[in-house]
């Protein structure tokens, strides 16, 4: 039997990770593109990869120039992240493409979301809390924030640190001392590790840098970035 060429809106919220409800409201202002099929929406799997691209655009945008974006992908405190986390955990064991490799991926995401709220209690520079998105579709979760960003931070600790790219390599590969409030980056180096033993993708911003890590490989590749920003934006893609 041929498979259908398109996602009712209760199958999409499923993939996205979000209710039928924000489907609904990303259908009314255009975010999601949906066509009418007698009394009821549909979303063509040729355009879920425009939705895809839209999404890290939002985390973007939010991140890099505090661009409005859905409510449904922010979290405005750790207990609300944990709270979301847990449902696409719950979406990501039910789905035949990602049963397998939920606990990697909830892994890595949590480390990410939980560092932005641990490193940033109380010294937001302006919005605090995360976005938080995930398209199991396309296999990807993104999270941002508009924190302090790893130079700040890690400079603590690490004064003599001078820029952004030496700031992310130590995140990623040295360890630093656990003693509060010393611990920033010992969890992005346990995502280094989930990368680079799993088919998993990453890439990572901070500041006018950008760290890039294919799975199954060791090699962080760290470059200048067009953006400049000072808080933290993600990509996890499995």
């Amino acid at each position: 039997m041929k498979s259908k060429d398109f996602f009712t809106t209760s199958e999409y919220a499923k993939k996205l990770g979000i209710s039928r409800v924000a489907v609904f409201k990303k259908i009314k202002s255009g975010v999601i593109n949906a066509q009418k099929m007698g009394r009821n929406f549909v979303i063509y799997k040729k355009d879920v990869e425009n939705f895809s691209n839209d999404l890290f655009k939002l985390a973007h945008g939010w991140a890099i120039f505090d661009k409005k974006f859905p409510d449904e992908f922010y979290c405005q405190n750790s207990s609300v992240f944990q709270d979301r986390l847990i449902k696409m955990e719950n979406l990501m064991i039910k789905n035949e493409a990602t049963k397998n490799i939920f606990s990697l991926i909830v892994s890595a995401a949590g480390e990410i979301g939980d560092n932005s709220f641990a490193h940033n209690l109380g010294q937001w520079p302006d919005t605090p809390g995360i976005f938080f998105g995930c398209d199991l579709n396309n296999k990807q979760v993104i999270l941002a924030d508009r924190g302090l960003g790893v130079l700040k931070t890690l400079k603590r600790v690490r004064p003599d640190l001078k820029d952004y790219k030496q700031a992310l390599k130590v995140a990623f590969t040295e360890i630093i001392s656990g003693r509060a409030p010393e611990s920033r980056g010992n969890g992005l180096k346990y995502v280094k590790k989930i990368i680079s033993e799993n088919n998993i993708d990453l890439l990572f911003q901070s500041g006018d840098a950008k760290l890039q890590m294919k799975g199954k490989s060791q090699e962080l590749k760290i470059t200048s970035s067009a953006d400049d920003f000072h808080g933290c934006l993600a990509l996890i893609h499995f």
